[in-house]
């Protein structure tokens, strides 16, 4: 067993190897090391190999699923290795044979079907990235999610490249080894981490691709799957190659691939989406994300959609106009969008349910899902009948339609109304769908109802009441009289062709007859032939519901789009959303905006309100360019949660959402920058300047007229005035070249002087006001500029001590007074004495305890002048070591 053990391990090296004994799948040697501390199962031993014990852990088969997340959430991959026979197959071929075992298939982050392992809301997307040299298109991704056949491949550059992946936001990235040993390529690959998996160069070949895609997908020729280039056709065929070699013999119901134009969607690049927390936090929660604050989706299927639409906002206004009509139509039509929500939370995942059926890894409930979800998509049909829908729906309604009626009423009438989770279970056909099926069910629920039935039958046939039916170990079932009454049985040749004696004993004698025998078999083998008959059942729908896979794709996303467009319309009435007007000008002109999560957090939280406020970065009249707004204010005045607003505003707009303001015209962004807050990255030697400076360089290098810019504190890393000359050229840059509408918060406050030389810059700053000595920051942008940023009334609210702000105050007075340079040491000879105390060597600490004893000893009221003078000059000869 361990020979063979070691021969399977040794073909699937890079996994952890679930190895199947009966009800436990065992791991061992560095398998069961690396699952028992990632699980916290016990680690044990069995055997020994070259002297050593042997390591091992197991887990229970009913219980996998669990475990199996467990390691795909940390990143493991694992192999899962079956019984191909019975062991009482393996036992006829001798004592020492071993039960033939196979993988089966691999689980990996991105090739995982089972429900219990996805996130309804979320893809689950496996990526692969195809390059090859010399050709037109360098390089190219394609990701596919085999949970729901999703399919789509583009080209990409270098300079994007991380971005394209971030947009996708896949589980699992392949690429060949080749690739993934490239020194240009794996600083990338470092940030990703174990999401990349290196693969054999094969199977990216490009010119082996169409051969490949060919018999993947049953066709001659790829002639009706349009053109693509060389990269495209290595990642594609690499996306493919992988799915065969991690589902061994069962083939995914995919899509075929469609080309994904990287310029139709918003470019954002990977620290925007990370600073602008889309779906995710910065501590990775989903809790506190955009996403989450706007999903009001009730399927799965929806969920997803809304999260591939946040991702990939548009860039064509049309299209955004057409989801945009969606969403209004579902905002006027509040009782038709309740009753259409309360029909979609009916709808099971269909997409997700047809995968596993055609994976062979689905149950009795997957067929159920698809009933349900057929019969919520009828009901949906019914409910949006002779509307005047806008066109998404419109095109919606159509796919839903031409969803088969004999397949969902075949499967309602198949399936019974309590549904078993496996198969091998039976009891999912319901009563009266097999005749065979009911009797066999009957002989094997109800053997003794039938043979009781049989045994009134006879007796009324034979005229002998003392006539029983019954059975032992040794004869099986069979009908005895007394011996007195057998010669009934035999006096004639038909009474003893029928009638097979069996045996004699003293005052009675045994009988069967052929349908006696019959039925003995018949309930002999009734369970096992009803459970066969169940499961020819089951594959007979399973094939009829894979060959209607592509309509029922088609029919699982149109209830996606309905649940989206719903769902935003849900959001925009109770959150007072207006829809926005997106065109191809450059005016960017918001009145009234608001954060989105901010102001759900404030309500939930504190029951307050969030301070609208307006921007303007449309062109004034005479330019040709969007306006930079330069934000100056308070710290906890609400500068960066302005810059955010504005950007999440933006990416709502674009993807087809209506957007938290009063009123809203946005020409269309192509590129998405923002820079706000600080974070660094050690692992490849740089500081929080210095990702700050890349990421700085990275906007100022790539943006365009058509790009909105969200730069906070830019410079704040480093000396003051080498930040000012910084943030300084930065907006000059900005300005002249990049030409791009931009909003930027500073604290240097001497930068507001910029708006004289600059034609479409323009000062602004968050409003605030002083009571008694205490600062009350109204979150209000006003034009004009701030004179100074009240860190240290920022300071005293976070709980400095005391005799820190008041020192503060004091050096800030002598700042501001122009004693900075040379004329700073003033300031440290101006320290007050507890400072000297702390700060100065221990020689210096007992000298200020003794100015403390001298000081204490002191009575100024009983002093003359001349005794207070000579007072004085003895502390300063004291201060100063005499």
């Amino acid at each position: 067993m361990m020979r063979q053990y070691i021969e399977i391990k040794a073909a699937n090296s890079d996994c952890l190897l679930f190895y199947r004994m009966g009800d436990f799948y065992e791991l061992f040697f560095e398998d069961a090391v690396i699952a028992s501390r990632a699980l916290g199962i016990t680690l044990t031993k069995r055997g020994k190999h070259q002297g050593e014990d042997i390591p091992m852990c197991g887990v229970p088969v009913h219980a996998a699923d669990d475990y199996l997340q467990k390691l795909i959430a940390l990143g493991h991959r694992v192999a899962v290795c079956e019984q191909m026979e019975d062991p009482a197959e393996a036992k006829k071929r001798g004592y020492k044979a071993v039960v033939q075992r196979d993988v089966i298939r691999l689980v990996t982050p991105g090739t995982i079907t089972e429900e219990k392992l996805l996130d309804p809301s979320q893809a689950n997307y496996l990526m692969a990235l195809g390059r090859v040299k010399g050709g037109e298109d360098a390089m190219a991704l394609a990701w596919l999610d085999i949970s729901t056949g999703v399919f789509r491949v583009a080209t990409t550059l270098p300079d994007r490249l991380l971005a394209d992946i971030m947009r996708v936001d896949p589980r699992e990235l392949i690429v060949a080894e080749p690739v993934y040993h490239d020194p240009a390529l794996r600083p990338l690959f470092d940030t990703l981490g174990r999401m990349v998996n290196p693969q054999p160069p094969a199977f990216f070949d490009s010119a082996s691709a169409p051969m490949r895609l060919a018999r993947f997908y049953g066709v001659a020729t790829l002639d009706g799957f349009g053109r693509f280039s060389r990269a495209e056709l290595s990642a594609i065929s690499g996306a493919v190659a992988y799915v065969e070699k991690t589902q061994v013999s069962e083939r995914p119901p995919l899509g075929r691939p469609e080309r994904d134009d990287e310029t139709a969607s918003l470019f954002i690049d990977p620290a925007t989406r990370a600073n602008l927390e889309l779906t995710r936090t910065l501590s990775g929660e989903r809790e506190g994300s955009l996403l989450k604050t706007i999903d009001r989706t009730v399927t799965g299927a929806g969920g997803r959609l809304l999260c591939e639409r946040l991702m990939s906002p548009l860039t064509d206004p049309e299209a955004i106009a057409e989801r945009l009509d969606s969403v209004s139509f579902f905002l006027n039509e509040a009782m038709l969008r309740d009753g259409l929500r309360e029909l979609l939370k009916a709808a099971p995942d269909i997409s997700r349910a047809l995968s596993r059926i055609a994976l062979n890894r689905g149950g009795p409930r997957d067929l159920g899902a698809l009933a349900a979800g057929l019969e919520a998509a009828r009901a949906v049909c019914d409910l949006l009948q002779g509307k005047e829908l806008p066109a998404e729906l419109s095109r919606a309604v159509r796919d839903l339609e031409v969803l088969p009626a004999h397949l969902a009423n075949h499967l309602a009438r198949a399936l019974a109304d309590e549904l078993p989770l496996m198969k091998r279970d039976g009891g999912f056909v319901r009563p009266g769908y097999d005749s065979e099926l009911d009797e066999m069910r009957s002989l094997r629920d109800e053997s003794r109802r039938v043979i009781a039935a049989m045994e009134r039958d006879l007796i009324e046939e034979t005229g002998i009441r003392s006539l029983k039916i019954r059975h032992n170990n040794i004869l099986g079932y069979y009908i005895e009289v007394t011996a007195n009454n057998a010669g009934v049985l035999t006096n004639s040749d038909e009474a003893k062709a029928r009638f097979i004696h069996r045996q004699t004993m003293a005052n009675a004698m045994r009988f069967t007859t052929t349908e006696l025998a019959g039925l003995e078999t018949k309930i002999a083998n009734a369970a096992d032939r009803a459970l066969s008959i169940e499961l020819a059942v089951f594959d007979r729908l399973a094939a009829e519901v894979v060959a209607a896979s592509e309509v029922l794709r088609d029919g699982a996303a149109a209830l996606a789009v309905l649940d989206v467009s719903a769902a935003l319309a849900t959001l925009a009435d109770s959150e007072n959303y207006c829809r926005p007007v997106v065109d191809d000008s450059l005016d960017f002109h918001i009145e009234a905006g608001r954060h989105p999560v901010v102001e759900q957090a404030l309500r939930r939280q504190l029951g307050e309100p969030f301070v609208a406020n307006d921007c303007d970065l449309s062109p004034a009249d005479g330019e040709k360019a969007g306006a930079i707004w330069l934000l100056t204010g308070p710290n906890m005045g609400g500068k960066s949660t302005f810059l955010r607003q504005n950007a999440l505003i933006a990416i709502m707009a674009q993807m087809g959402s209506f957007v938290p303001a009063r009123s809203a015209r946005i020409g269309v962004v192509d590129r998405l920058f923002s820079r706000v807050g600080a974070s660094d990255d050690l692992a490849r030697g740089r500081s929080t300047f210095m990702v700050e400076m890349v990421e700085t360089a990275a906007i100022l290098n790539q943006a365009g007229e058509r790009s909105l810019v969200i730069l906070d504190e830019i410079g704040r890393g480093t000396a003051t005035f080498d930040g000012l000359s910084i943030a300084w050229a930065a907006v000059e840059y900005l300005h002249e070249k990049n030409r791009c509408r931009a909003l930027f918060a500073t604290h240097f406050h001497e930068m507001t002087a910029l708006s004289e030389k600059l034609s479409r810059l323009v000062n602004v700053t968050m409003r605030v006001k002083e009571f008694e000595g205490e600062v009350i920051f109204l979150h209000e942008v006003a034009r004009g500029a701030a004179d100074r940023s009240y860190g240290i009334q920022v300071a005293r609210l976070a709980g400095l001590p005391p005799a820190v702000v008041e020192r503060a105050r004091e050096v800030l007075h002598l700042l501001e007074e122009g004693e900075t340079g040379s004329k700073a040491a003033r300031i440290v000879d101006d320290l007050p004495l507890f400072s000297a105390a702390m700060h100065r060597d221990p020689p210096m600490r007992k000298t200020s305890d003794r100015l403390r004893e001298e000081l204490s000893a002191l009575n100024p009221d009983e002093m003359t002048p001349r005794e207070a003078l000579d007072a004085l000059y003895r502390l300063k000869g004291l201060l100063l070591g005499n």
